[in-house]
């Protein structure tokens, strides 16, 4: 796989999380995933997203860098969002709160196998 084919893969991943296209999320996530070393399964994987929605019903995700080596893409994810209650165990409460999260992908099969994710929980607590 060329490093312009796993962009466009993950480019088109994160168009599926951005239309809520739960369905469809098995063409991009491994039936192994995990997420910062916790196993989660694709269906693990789809409830921790749906959960993130619940939360925060604005939630998009921008890709602001991609850099594709594969088998892995690390990504600079930039988000503006009103998350509805506590989010990172902060008092967001309904505050528009902009930040960003870095994250590491490693795939297999084409698919997201293991994801590496760091929120900027500083830059939340600097607007509140």
């Amino acid at each position: 796989m060329t490093k312009d084919d796993l962009a466009d893969i993950y480019r088109a991943y994160i168009a599926c999380l951005n239309r809520r296209d739960w369905p469809a999320l098995g063409q991009f996530v491994h039936d192994e995933a995990a997420h910062n070393a916790r196993p989660l399964g694709l269906e693990g994987y789809r409830a921790m997203l749906e959960q993130d929605v619940l939360e925060i019903p604005d939630l998009k995700f921008h890709i602001e860098m991609l850099i594709s080596d594969p088998p892995r893409i690390a990504a600079r994810l930039k988000f503006d969002c009103t998350p509805v209650g506590r989010f990172l165990g902060l008092a967001v409460d309904g505050r528009r709160v902009s930040f960003c999260e870095n994250v590491f992908y490693e795939f297999r099969d084409g698919k997201i196998r293991q994801v590496w994710s760091v929120i900027d929980k500083a830059a939340i607590e600097a607007q509140l």
